[in-house]
C-alpha cells in the first residue's frame, strides 16, 4: 500500500514538472504561449514538417488578458502561432470584441490578423471591414481595404486607418467621409476622437451642411458642439456670403463666425468682395462685418470700383420690404478709374442701388469736384445713373490755364451719360463763375452769374455751356479788371490733395485691432424702416 502510495505521488510530481516546464516564460522579446482552455476534439501529428495540433468544436485559447474563440483551430506548437477558423472572435480586457471568418494569431508577436466580415467593438463605436491587423501590445487596430465606423452620433468610412483603443482616436486616410445629423465631411486625412466626436483636419476637408458649407486644411470640428475651428485658406459658404480667412471660427448653433489674416467677404448676390485683416458674421441677423483697413471692390460699368474704410459692414434683408445694405464708417475711400471720393460714412442700399455719402463727402469725375453736404449716387445696371446733391452743393473745375470754373446752390442733381457727366440741375441760390478761353490757351475774360435755378451742361466731362432758368444777374468781367478776391465762389476750397489714388485706396497697413464702431445716422434710419436724412451742415 506505501508502495502505491509512493507511486502516484511520484508520477504527479513528474506530470506536474512537464507542465510548469510548458508554462515557463518565452525567451525575451516573445510573448508568452498561448494556451488552450478548451476544445471538443484533439487532433495532433506533424504536418508538412510542423508539429500542428488541430482542435475542433468549441476551441477557446487564452494568452494574458485576450481570449480566442473559434469552431476550429490549427497550433503551430514550435511557431506559438495559431489559425482559427469559424465564427473567430477575439476578446481583450472584456472592452474590446472583435470578430471575423478567419484570423492568424502571433503569440510572441501578439498580433491578430482577422478577415472574413470583420467586426470590431469597444465602449465607443463599431468598426467594420474585410480585414483588419490588430496590436494587442499597443492596442492599436489597422485596416486597409476599406472601413466603415459607426457611434451613437457620426458615421465615418475610409480607404485606409488605425484606431487607438487607448486614446479612442481614428486615424483616417484616402476617401475619408464623415456623415452628421447636420453636415457631410469629405477629406483625404483626418483624426476623429470617439469619446469628444471631435474631428481634426490635416489636408484639404470639404464640409458640406442644410446651412452652408466649409472649408478647411486644417482645424477641428465639435460634432457635438457643432463648432468648427479652421485655419488654412478656410471659408464659409451661405446662399448668401463667403467668409474665409487664414484663421477661422464657426459656430452652427448660433450661426456666428469669425475670421482672421487674410480675410475676404463676397457677397454672392451681386458680386460684391470685401479684404480685410478681421472678419464677424452673423447668420441669423442677415450682418457681416470686416475690420482692419478693409477694402471692397466690386465691377461697375465694365470698370472696377474699390472702397476702402476702418470698417466695412454688409447686411441681407431678412424680411420683405427690407433692403440689402453696405455700410462703411469712418475714412472712406472710393476710387474708379473715371471717379473718386471720400466721406466720413456711406451706406449703399443694394436692393434700389443707392449709394449715400455722408459728412463732408467730396467726389471726382476727370477735372471736375464736387462737394456737398450729402451725396446721394442713383446706380442703374452698375452704372452711375444720377447724383444727388444735398445743401451747399458745389461743383468746381480745373480748366487748361489753372483756373477755376466754379458753380453752387442749394441742392443739385447730376445726371450721367455712359459713366460721364451730362447735366447738372441746380436748385435754389444758385451763382456760377465761368471763365472764358480762346483756345485753351489765352483767358479773355471771366462770366459771373447769380440765378436762383441753373442747368449745366456737360460734354467729355468738360463744363460747355449754363442756361438760367430764371433772370440771372450776370456780367462779363475781363482780365485786366479781375483782381483775386473775384476769382472764387464764397466756400470755394479746392481738394486736389484728398483726392485718392488706387494705390492710396489699395494699400494694407498694419492690422487694426476690431472696435466697436458707433453706428452712423444713415445705418440707425434704415434699421427703423425711416428714410434717411441728409446729415446738416456743421457751424
Amino acid at each position: 500500500m506505501k508502495v502505491t502510495k509512493l507511486l502516484f505521488s511520484l508520477v504527479f510530481t513528474l506530470l506536474s514538472v512537464a507542465v510548469l516546464a510548458q508554462q515557463k516564460p518565452a525567451k525575451e522579446g516573445k510573448g508568452e504561449k498561448v494556451q488552450l482552455q478548451g476544445a471538443n476534439e484533439l487532433i495532433g501529428g506533424v504536418f508538412n514538417g510542423q508539429r500542428i495540433d488541430k482542435l475542433i468544436g468549441n476551441v477557446v485559447f487564452k494568452q494574458n488578458d485576450a481570449i480566442l474563440y473559434a469552431d476550429s483551430v490549427y497550433q503551430y506548437k514550435e511557431k506559438n502561432v495559431l489559425e482559427a477558423f469559424g465564427n473567430v472572435r477575439i476578446n481583450q480586457a472584456d472592452t474590446v470584441t472583435i470578430t471575423g471568418n478567419r484570423a492568424t494569431y502571433d503569440g510572441d508577436k501578439r498580433s491578430a490578423q482577422i478577415s472574413g466580415n470583420v467586426l470590431m467593438r469597444d465602449p465607443s463605436m463599431t468598426l467594420t471591414t474585410p480585414s483588419l491587423n490588430y496590436d494587442l501590445n499597443t492596442h492599436t487596430a489597422t485596416y486597409t481595404e476599406g472601413g466603415t465606423i459607426v457611434d451613437p452620433e457620426n458615421r465615418l468610412e475610409s480607404r485606409r486607418g488605425s484606431y487607438n483603443t487607448d486614446t479612442k482616436v481614428f486615424d483616417f486616410q484616402q476617401n475619408v467621409k464623415v456623415f452628421t445629423k447636420d453636415y457631410n465631411i469629405t477629406a483625404e486625412n483626418m483624426k476623429y476622437n470617439t469619446l469628444t466626436k471631435v474631428v481634426y483636419f490635416q489636408g484639404p476637408t470639404f464640409i458640406k451642411g442644410q446651412q452652408g458649407d466649409l472649408y478647411a486644411e486644417e482645424g477641428t470640428y465639435n460634432t457635438l458642439e457643432k463648432i468648427s475651428r479652421f485655419g488654412r485658406n478656410a471659408y464659409i459658404l451661405t446662399p448668401e456670403y463667403r467668409l474665409g480667412g487664414d484663421k477661422l471660427y464657426y459656430d452652427q448653433n448660433t450661426g456666428y463666425g469669425f475670421a482672421e489674416k487674410n480675410v475676404s467677404l463676397r457677397s454672392l448676390k451681386d458680386d460684391v468682395t470685401i479684404y480685410g485683416q478681421t472678419g464677424r458674421y452673423w447668420r441669423e441677423k442677415g450682418v457681416a462685418k470686416v475690420y482692419g483697413n478693409p477694402v471692397m471692390e466690386t465691377v461697375m460699368e465694365g470698370d472696377t470700383l474699390y472702397m476702402a474704410a476702418d470698417t466695412l459692414m454688409s447686411r441681407e434683408a431678412k424680411a420683405p420690404g427690407k433692403p440689402s445694405m453696405i455700410y462703411a464708417w469712418h475714412g472712406v475711400k472710393i476710387y474708379k478709374s473715371d471717379l473718386q471720393g471720400v466721406a466720413d460714412s456711406l451706406s449703399y442700399n443694394r436692393t434700389d442701388s443707392v449709394m449715400h455719402l455722408n459728412v463732408k463727402p467730396v467726389l471726382w469725375s476727370d477735372k471736375s469736384q464736387l462737394v456737398a453736404d450729402t451725396i446721394h449716387i442713383q446706380m442703374r445696371n452698375k452704372t452711375i445713373d444720377r447724383m444727388y446733391m444735398y445743401s451747399n452743393a458745389f461743383i468746381s473745375s480745373e480748366d487748361t490755364l489753372r483756373n477755376y470754373n466754379q458753380v453752387k446752390g442749394r441742392d443739385m442733381t447730376a445726371y450721367f451719360k455712359e459713366g460721364d457727366i451730362s447735366r447738372v440741375n441746380v436748385n435754389g441760390n444758385g451763382e456760377s463763375l465761368y471763365y472764358a478761353l480762346e483756345g485753351d490757351t489765352l483767358l479773355t475774360g471771366m462770366n459771373k452769374s447769380i440765378s436762383s435755378d441753373m442747368i449745366l451742361k456737360f460734354a467729355e466731362n468738360k463744363l460747355k455751356t449754363i442756361s438760367f432758368l430764371v433772370q440771372p444777374d450776370a456780367n462779363f468781367i475781363p482780365p485786366h479788371e479781375l483782381k483775386e478776391e473775384m476769382r472764387t465762389l464764397e466756400g470755394f476750397v479746392w481738394k486736389a490733395e484728398q483726392r485718392p489714388t488706387k494705390q492710396q485706396v489699395l494699400s494694407k497697413k498694419s492690422p487694426a485691432k476690431p472696435a466697436v464702431a458707433p453706428k452712423p445716422k444713415p445705418v440707425a434710419a434704415q434699421a427703423t424702416g425711416k428714410k434717411a436724412k441728409p446729415a446738416k451742415k456743421k457751424k
